[in-house]
């Protein structure tokens, strides 16, 4: 509570000593000095903001209100605050969201995650029992000091925003500043001062609330009689502003191109939607009855925090993403552990030694040693969120980290030590067989440089928290652990078929393992590159046929390099398709 309200005011005012009042305090002051007072912050486009004569910076304005709900949330729960959502609108920019972002970190607040507020609203309706099967799609009207309207589509990892339309100025303020003039005659009042202005525009919005259950209220006016406003008078000043909230619905629809016969519900939230004429006018002008979400005003902050809504004993359900069993998880660890190792292991092993004594040379498997550095790189990256567990208890005695700090600090770790591995492969192989170093490099180095840039991009979204992915970040970084049997076989195959000895009675036999493990191979590349059973059985056979086709001692590297690429193409299809597009149906590791 701030105030005794459960809401804060955005309002700040400038004191004399440089101090910063917010909320109620801030309205408070502006009568004695409204030239120190700045009711909107947020919507300055400007870095610079005027204030009594000067400037004052607007990230210090709205760090000032952040600071405040840190230090209620502090002193509520009684420790330090590790995780910090922000609602934004939807509409904003790269370069808003990132001003938001700093405007916390001056709060001093931890790095912040980055919640639309429609897909805020929608989980919390989702959270609270509202049914909305995938597929389906919604239109959330946010009417707050200002108006958004978006329309969403409920995909298998969460929403996504199809449009968004907004204007700052058929919201909340503006209904206040017509039944101002309503009660005047001008919109600033005749004859009244500026502090005079803010003090009546304080108790417009009192009576505004206080319409919702009561017939009239009295409302002083500077210089004059007491006001009597009724629920008549409100609608009269408010009908043409929630019209255009109307007019941004029907354009909002036509903008992401659903028919409105589809679409599942138009759920309003904000705080100005409790005037029963919200409903009222977009039920006339947009032929759908809204609903009203519980609590509108708190619709976004529970759904950005993954809360219910609260039951009858104040009880809040927090919903948890599903865990990853322990034993997944080591599989998906050990299994392209150990295939790496087995690989390298063959490949140092299995070298075929010739010339002479003074100038011996070897013919070495190159696509064996890209295929063992690609399984290092793909470990290592599923033991990322194991790395980021213990940075965190790492950190514990130092600075905080934030949780989406500590995946993404475990993201780059994890990738760093693959690449360290396989820089280890090449260097070891180069002393082992004592040649120079640099084929090593590139064909230990160069496979994995792909997978390694998509892995710093999900690290970035980690530490921004731009998104989480459904099912968490230890289900994205697991790769198929079919794939890695698949072709590790297959690969260990080829390579027993290229350097075994051939006796004449068992040469068959050695022919048709290089050839089964071409075949493997190819369907470990299916695997990888493709997610749906039926389309995998599709394309596994013709490529299956082709890798088996072209095994030979020349070709092995190619083999290697197919594979890897198909390990890449995977890794950015878990980017597109969990995090960038996450509408779409998720991959899960087989």
């Amino acid at each position: 509570m701030f105030d005794g309200e459960p809401a804060l005011s955005s309002a700040v005012f400038l004191s004399e000593d440089g101090s910063l009042l917010t909320g109620q305090r801030a309205w408070q002051a502006a009568v004695a000095q409204p030239e120190r007072f700045i009711p909107a912050p947020r919507r300055s486009v400007e870095q610079q903001v005027p204030v009594a004569g000067g400037e004052v910076e607007a990230l210090d304005l709205v760090a000032a209100t952040l600071r405040r709900v840190a230090e209620e949330a502090h002193r509520a729960v009684g420790f330090p605050i590790e995780d910090v959502r922000l609602v934004v609108p939807a509409g904003w920019g790269p370069r808003r969201r990132t001003w938001m972002r700093h405007a916390a970190h001056r709060a001093g607040l931890p790095q912040p995650r980055l919640v639309e507020a429609p897909v805020a609203v929608a989980g919390y309706l989702l959270a609270s029992g509202v049914q909305l099967p995938v597929g389906s799609f919604i239109v959330v009207c946010d009417v707050g000091g200002g108006v958004e309207v978006s329309v969403l589509r409920r995909g298998p990892a969460g929403f996504e925003v199809l449009a968004t339309l907004a204007d700052p100025d058929a919201g909340g303020a503006a209904v206040d500043r017509a039944l101002t003039a309503a009660l005047t005659g001008d919109e600033a009042g005749p004859g009244v001062d500026e502090g005079a202005r803010w003090a009546l525009t304080a108790s417009v919005q009192t009576a505004k609330h206080a319409l919702t259950d009561h017939a009239a209220v009295t409302v002083p006016l500077p210089g004059g009689p007491v006001a009597v406003v009724n629920g008549q008078m409100l609608e009269q000043a408010a009908r043409p502003i929630l019209q255009r909230t109307a007019q941004l619905t029907t354009e909002a629809i036509a903008a992401a191109e659903v028919d409105p016969a589809s679409i599942a519900g138009v759920y309003c939230a904000g705080g100005a939607v409790q005037m029963p004429l919200v409903e009222k006018v977009l039920t006339e002008n947009v032929g759908i009855a809204p609903v009203v979400v519980a609590e509108p005003g708190l619709a976004a902050a529970r759904g950005a925090a993954e809360t219910g809504a609260a039951g009858p004993g104040g009880d809040v359900t927090v919903v948890e993403p599903p865990p990853v069993p322990p034993v997944r998880r080591a599989v998906a660890i050990a299994a392209p552990g150990f295939a790496s190792l087995g690989l390298v292991s063959q490949f140092l092993l299995t070298a075929e030694w010739n010339g002479g004594f003074l100038r011996p040379w070897t013919v070495l498997n190159w696509g064996e040693l890209a295929m063992a550095a690609v399984f290092a790189v793909i470990a290592s990256l599923a033991a990322g969120t194991v790395i980021a567990s213990a940075i965190a208890t790492r950190s514990r005695a130092g600075d905080p980290i934030s949780p989406g700090g500590q995946v993404g600090t475990g993201i780059l770790a994890s990738a760093s030590l693959g690449v360290a591995v396989a820089g280890m492969y090449a260097v070891v192989g180069s002393l082992y067989i004592g040649a120079d170093v640099s084929p090593f490099l590139r064909w230990a180095l160069l496979p994995v440089v792909p997978i390694v840039a998509v892995a710093a991009v999900m690290a970035l979204v980690a530490a921004r928290q731009w998104r989480t992915p459904r099912g968490g970040w230890s289900e994205l970084l697991a790769f198929p652990t079919g794939s890695v049997v698949t072709g590790a076989v297959g690969m260990a195959l080829i390579q027993y078929s290229l350097v075994a000895d051939r006796w004449p009675d068992i040469v068959l036999w050695i022919d048709i393992a290089g050839r089964v493990g071409g075949l493997l191979l190819g369907v470990g590349v299916v695997m990888a590159v493709v997610s749906p059973l039926l389309l995998r059985v599709i394309l596994a056979a013709p490529l299956g046929v082709i890798t088996a086709a072209i095994v030979s001692r020349p070709a092995s590297g190619i083999l290697g390099v197919i594979y890897g690429i198909a390990v890449a193409l995977w890794w950015i299809r878990q980017l597109w398709t969990r995090i960038v597009r996450p509408d779409r149906q998720p991959v899960r590791p087989t």
